[in-house]
């Protein structure tokens, strides 16, 4: 089977329709979750029409046997699909599973049996201090129109000074601008946090505002593109690759790794794991954890360099 070059039958995107407006509007899903979830199990049913021969239903789902699970990854372990997205389509399917159970009174338990791959632990690949100035000194020139240039260096400062995901330095609104010194962040699942504004990324917004040629409008977002619409956050990420490439940084350094600098200068400086928790908006203080990790391989780097008996 290509799943690439599969087309789902009209009973399957039905379901997956109905399911989606279920997890957007009853469950409280972002958008970006629901699109991430739903292209995820797509091509779970996707796979499952080509597995049996026949169109999606019900008691085709119901009847999915052990053995049928473990085609399907097997079959995403053909295509080279990561350990990491394999394990996200299993939470994705099981998720589907739930749905299927409280709405349609529909169980299948083996899909709660897969076993997980493991997925082999990577630590964050944090910017250093000076490459992070530097991007953002090259990232105010680097375009010749100077509005374009100022938007791009108000996003990174964001991402560095504030550790925001792309997405929620995208979401910003105009309307709240000035920022004050706290501003609330709406993250993942909906989840709001506080994130303080250093002066010196207000200042960063205040010349963007300043050259930007639109005008505010009722509901609009603060960073815009060309033809004044919300900026897409593919615009950032060619923008920080040639910024890294301009500066010789290998390709891990990408947006995401500014919200991972953000984070390891913190605990560099003193900063404690809760605060960092809720600064970056994590569920979990384990994930915050993996931060403590990075600074002691920082830590060991620096020592062997310059330990004279290292």
């Amino acid at each position: 089977m290509n799943k690439r070059n599969q087309y789902l039958s009209e009973p399957g995107l039905s379901l997956l329709k109905e399911w989606r407006n279920f997890a957007f509007e009853f469950k409280r899903y972002s958008l970006n979750t629901v699109e991430s979830y739903s292209r995820d199990v797509k091509i779970f049913l996707m796979f499952v029409e080509s597995h049996l021969g026949d169109k999606i239903s019900l008691h085709s789902l119901k009847n999915l046997t052990p053995l049928d699970f473990r085609s399907w990854l097997a079959d995403e372990r053909k295509f080279g699909t990561s350990t990491g997205s394999i394990t996200r389509y299993i939470s994705s399917v099981r998720e589907f599973y739930n749905w299927l159970n409280e709405k349609k009174g529909l169980e299948n338990l083996s899909v709660f049996n897969i076993q997980s791959p493991r997925k082999e632990k990577k630590l964050p690949r944090p910017i250093s201090k000076v490459d992070a100035i530097k991007m953002l000194s090259l990232a105010s020139a680097n375009t010749i129109t100077p509005w374009l240039a100022a938007r791009n260096t108000a996003v990174i400062a964001l991402l560095y000074g504030c550790g925001l995901r792309i997405s929620e330095a995208l979401d910003l609104k105009r309307k709240n601008y000035p920022f004050p010194e706290i501003i609330k962040v709406q993250g993942k699942g909906n989840k709001e946090r506080i994130i303080p504004i250093l002066p010196i990324i207000n200042t960063y917004i205040d010349k963007y505002i300043q050259l930007c040629p639109f005008r505010k409008t009722e509901g609009g977002h603060l960073f815009l593109g060309k033809r004044g619409k919300k900026l897409n956050p593919r615009i950032i990420q060619k923008e920080i690759c040639h910024l890294r490439l301009q500066l010789g940084l290998p390709a891990t350094a990408t947006p995401h790794a500014l919200r991972h600098s953000f984070a390891t200068h913190l605990l560099s400086a003193g900063g404690d794991l809760r605060t960092i928790q809720e600064l970056l908006g994590h569920t979990s203080l384990t994930s915050t954890q993996i931060y403590t990790d990075v600074d002691e391989v920082r830590l060991m780097k620096v020592y062997k360099e310059t330990h004279p008996k290292a």
